[in-house]
């Protein structure tokens, strides 16, 4: 029976015998092979902080890939399978060297493009080693991270640049972090155990900050967010956009534009509606179904950091139990969703459309990839690699021309 037949015949609404419910499997699974893991290996993902490769070799989990990255003595980084190919140990172990890394067990010594460089307790020091490869996969750094792509060789695309954070003063750095619940500016949590998807649905929902972080429990961000908006949709270049325009008590109004780019990258303008574009780029990389990491860069005046959002005080770790049900967030509502959103329950409505374009956005680009093509967004010149970044918050009032940019 499906939930529709069974609201047909349950006539008081209760809960007996209503079935099974379950999630889109073609969005929520992000392995290897599964459609929604193909779509994801067509783009770069930032998977380390450049600055924590250090001496020892980490390890690293995405997309459900267990895989160990390191930066040999020339300043190198490298991602390759764990298991060394020779007896199976793992390179997490390995001693990192000027060439690459070297197997605990026989020394087998593989460079960061899992070229195998020597076989030392093989006659002559190897036989064929051309011939011997560690599965591997390309890393680039930008923006203070590593990044990986694991899809096909033959439709790698250039790492992305994003406008807003180019071309930086000299006043001005760029302030990045990994892991942790990002949107508290809190490393509590090293993973955060909820899909990819809860997030990537909240970034394109306006009205939750309405509710959520305003009239709910009083003002997390901006107490303006308390006004209800008009918001309209569209979308762009590189994925969707929402403008949500407010009329304020003095007159004035304020645009806010938030985007979201395919598949998992998003820029949110500043919280507290300070003026101009946005200064931040946000990835939710998925560790593997059920978890993910989220990794901010944002550009500061120099000397600056992000020591995270307080509400009543305190950091989100440091809240009790009690205060987590009292001044709920964005944690406490995604992670109540469970670990991967049941999504035959849901009831969307016109408040959700941004989510609901999303998803229809995501699933065409899945069919591109199954037919062989290129997905949204994805350039292979160099020359196309910058990404122009809309979002902001952009003032006007009766007397001015209104500060947004041209969409």
């Amino acid at each position: 029976m499906s939930d529709t037949e069974w609201r047909k015949t349950s006539s008081d609404g209760r809960a007996y015998g209503r079935p099974p419910q379950h999630f889109d499997e073609h969005l929520a699974r992000v392995g290897a092979g599964t459609p929604m893991g193909e779509l994801l290996r067509r783009y770069w993902h930032p998977i380390a902080l450049s600055e924590s490769l250090r001496d020892l070799p980490k390890r690293v989990t995405i997309l459900g890939e267990e895989l160990v990255l390191f930066r040999d003595r020339q300043g190198l980084a490298g991602l390759l399978y764990p298991r060394c190919m020779h007896r199976g140990t793992s390179l997490y172990y390995g001693k990192v060297e000027d060439r690459g890394i070297r197997c605990c067990y026989h020394g087998w010594l593989f460079d960061v493009r899992g070229h195998c460089l020597e076989q030392p307790c093989e006659p002559r020091g190897g036989k064929d080693l051309d011939r011997v490869r560690q599965p591997w996969y390309p890393v680039e750094e930008r923006y203070g991270f590593v990044f990986a792509y694991l899809g096909p060789a033959e439709k790698q695309p250039v790492l992305p640049r994003y406008d807003i954070l180019e071309n930086l003063g000299d006043d001005e750095a760029l302030w990045c972090t990994l892991g942790g619940f990002g949107s508290t500016g809190d490393a509590s949590l090293d993973v955060v155990p909820n899909s990819w998807l809860h997030v990537n649905d909240n970034v394109m929902d306006p009205w939750h900050v309405h509710v959520l972080h305003s009239t709910l429990t009083g003002p997390q961000f901006a107490a303006e967010f308390a006004l209800l908006p008009e918001v309209r949709y569209f979308e762009s270049d590189y994925g969707v956009c929402y403008s949500a325009v407010r009329e304020l008590p003095d007159g004035r109004s304020v645009d806010r534009v938030s985007s979201w780019f395919m598949p998992n990258v998003m820029s949110v303008p500043d919280i507290f509606l300070k003026p101009g574009q946005s200064s931040l780029i946000s990835w939710v990389v998925p560790v593997d179904d059920s978890h993910y990491v989220q990794a901010f860069v944002m550009k500061m005046p120099k000397g600056q950091s992000f020591d995270g959002i307080r509400l009543n005080g305190k950091l989100w770790g440091e809240m009790t139990p009690e205060e987590h049900q009292i001044t709920p967030g964005d944690f406490e509502a995604q992670s109540g969703q469970g670990p991967i959103s049941l999504h035959s329950e849901e009831h969307l409505r016109t408040s959700d459309r941004g989510i609901t374009m999303q998803r229809r956005m995501l699933t065409r680009n899945i069919e591109i990839v199954a037919k062989g093509g290129d997905p949204l967004g994805v350039r292979f010149a160099e020359a196309d690699a910058t990404v122009v970044v809309p979002s902001g918050n952009f003032y006007k009032d009766s007397n001015a021309v209104s500060e947004r940019r041209a969409s």
